[in-house]
């Protein structure tokens, strides 16, 4: 293993390891967020987004689609 690859993978595993400490504060976000009734809000917004990501992916696809057909003609 290279010293360069070492390095990268210590600092990855010092990056992420506070991440874990803050697991519990989200929960507790989550369930005051549920108690409100807000969660459905967040969880709507979320769909929402995915849909429109999944929508433009698709119009991307059918726009290169139509281009490679154009150029084997």
């Amino acid at each position: 293993m290279t010293e360069l690859l070492r390095r990268t993978i210590l600092c990855l595993i010092l990056l992420t390891g506070p991440l874990a400490l803050h697991a519990q504060d989200a929960v507790d976000m989550a369930d005051t967020m549920r108690a409100d009734g807000k969660i459905y809000v967040v969880v709507g917004v979320m769909a929402i987004i995915f849909l429109g990501l999944v929508i433009y992916l698709m119009m991307i696809e059918r726009k290169l689609s139509r281009m490679e057909r154009g150029e084997k003609d």
